[in-house]
């Protein structure tokens, strides 16, 4: 079967997953738009195609991929956003059928990225709760012969300085 390439720096988004005191955990995620892509530059746009249904009032995400043996079918229940709920869980769910096709699978071998509050802005709401509106990007990204991340850059989407930065060529940079 057809095997996805690995994600560009560029196709990675950031997210704040938690945030202390001394620093922020930030996650890395793919959104559905770069599975579209991946799958429209892969095996084209005629030859997948995506379907959603309720199963047990869980929305399940599909990919169907078109092969020699016809079309193959890959599912996967999506949860709720922050924002839009069911927008956000059929996108969760497409993205997870993606993983199953090995969209972005390389993604679940990303280290612990830890954002020191030295190069975080870390602040405090009403109710005490530690807050951080920052965007972070990844700048550069490099994989094993096994299709693992060894080698990570993020910066500061605003102030364009470093934040995090993992493995031996990322010191070249």
């Amino acid at each position: 079967m057809t095997m996805f390439r690995l994600l560009n720096a560029d196709e990675i988004e950031c997210r704040i997953a938690q945030v202390k005191s001394n620093g922020i955990v930030l996650l890395l995620y793919k959104t559905a738009r770069t599975d579209a892509n991946l799958l429209d530059e892969t095996v084209g746009f005629e030859n997948w195609q995506n379907d959603f249904k309720i199963v047990d009032g869980v929305l399940y995400g599909g990919i169907g991929i078109y092969t020699d043996n016809g079309w193959v079918w890959k599912w996967d229940a999506g949860t709720e956003s922050n924002t839009e709920a069911e927008k956000g869980s059929a996108s969760d769910a497409f993205k997870r059928a993606g993983f199953k096709w090995g969209i972005g699978r390389e993604l679940y071998s990303a280290p612990f990225t830890w954002i020191p509050s030295s190069k975080s802005t870390i602040t405090k709401d009403s109710n005490g709760n530690n807050k951080c509106f920052e965007k972070f990007e990844v700048t550069k990204i490099g994989y094993d012969k096994n299709r693992d991340i060894n080698e990570l850059v993020i910066i500061n989407s605003q102030t364009r300085v470093e934040v995090f930065k993992m493995g031996a060529k990322a010191s070249e940079t």
